[in-house]
């Protein structure tokens, strides 16, 4: 059986219960509540491939962690996905976003140091996973 299109996957999530925060080419990002009516982020995301992955974003925040290496704030973001590694989830991307000043400015606020990971599931263990990777903390804030 094919992989289901990212837009079959959304409604097939939505139908489950699950809260949509974007589409971003063949990943559903789910949103992930800080609050019951705040949106933190899209840090988990069912992957529309063959076969269907979930991937798990983590980060540290370089102004928690005043003078840390980025290799510093990277190992510290790994630290969060400790338990996840042991399931199953496997690091497939580093990246450095900028966080800018909302207004449009040229300041930088702050840069986060991303980790993400993913793991294969079958269709059947999809929600159970999604589930388990909405509940991951996904930054580290003891700065």
């Amino acid at each position: 059986m094919p992989s289901p299109t990212p837009s079959e996957l959304k409604k097939q999530l939505i139908a489950l219960g699950l809260e949509i925060f974007r589409v971003q080419g063949n990943r559903v990002h789910l949103a992930d509540r800080v609050r019951e009516n705040l949106i933190m982020d899209g840090g988990v995301a069912a992957v529309a491939s063959d076969p269907l992955a979930v991937r798990l974003v983590v980060r540290a925040q370089a102004s928690h962690f005043a003078g840390d290496t980025p290799d510093q704030l990277f190992g510290r973001a790994r630290s969060l996905a400790k338990a996840s590694e042991a399931r199953g989830y496997r690091e497939v991307e580093t990246t450095v976003v900028p966080v800018r000043d909302p207004g449009g400015g040229p300041t930088t606020l702050d840069t986060w140091y991303e980790v993400a990971y993913e793991k294969t599931v079958t269709a059947e263990e999809l929600v159970a996973e999604l589930r388990y990777a909405l509940g991951v903390e996904k930054a580290d804030g003891t700065g």
